[in-house]
């Protein structure tokens, strides 16, 4: 059978599942029942992607990542190594509450540092970038840089992973790109 996508040999692809063309899936990993995935993405070593999980177009997720039912990534979103992501406030072994589930979005472009960890029910803003070991445990602005536990914002992040410095009149310019970002009631928007 001829699929449109690569998928290492190790790796169980479970019944319903619907992958874009061009994605990877790489050595020992389980995509659970009914999940939805993108064209492009490239799903790393050892991951773990729960039934209805949602994939846009071109996420990159590294190895040993875990995604829980509720999850939706949007197109261009990166998951760096070990990060993971609850799916019940509450968890008690001898409670069932898989009825619970609270959703988070990540939206566009967002990346997530390695061994982050996002609490259930806070979506992750457009091209936010949240730090390695961080714990996230409300929702996350757009293009905001967060770190610590529990992650607290420290700056503005660009489109193209550059700490964004706005001067006296709200804009600030990225070094790679060259596009500007204007600064305005602590929300910052792409000029």
């Amino acid at each position: 059978m001829n699929t449109p996508f690569f998928a290492h040999p190790t790796a169980v692809i479970d019944e319903g599942c619907q992958i874009g063309e061009g994605t990877k899936i790489w050595h020992f990993s389980h995509i659970m029942p009914n999940c939805n995935i993108g064209k492009n993405c490239n799903i790393g070593q050892n991951v773990v992607i729960s039934p209805e999980v949602i994939l846009g177009n071109n996420v990159k997720i590294q190895n040993n990542v875990s995604l829980y039912t509720g999850v939706t990534c949007e197109d261009d979103v990166f998951l760096g190594p070990s990060c993971v992501f609850t799916n019940v406030v509450n968890p008690r072994s001898a409670v069932n509450r898989r009825g619970q589930y609270a959703r988070t979005i990540v939206k566009k472009g967002a990346s997530i540092g390695a061994n982050a960890t996002i609490v259930c029910g806070h979506d992750i803003g457009e091209f936010s970038f949240i730090g390695a070991g961080a714990v996230v445990t409300k929702t996350v602005p757009a293009y905001a840089l967060v770190v610590g536990n529990p992650a607290k914002q420290i700056g503005w992040m660009s489109e193209y992973g550059h700490r964004l410095q706005f001067d006296t009149n709200g804009l600030a310019t990225c070094p790679e790109s060259g596009e500007q970002y204007l600064l305005n009631n602590n929300t910052v928007t792409k000029k």
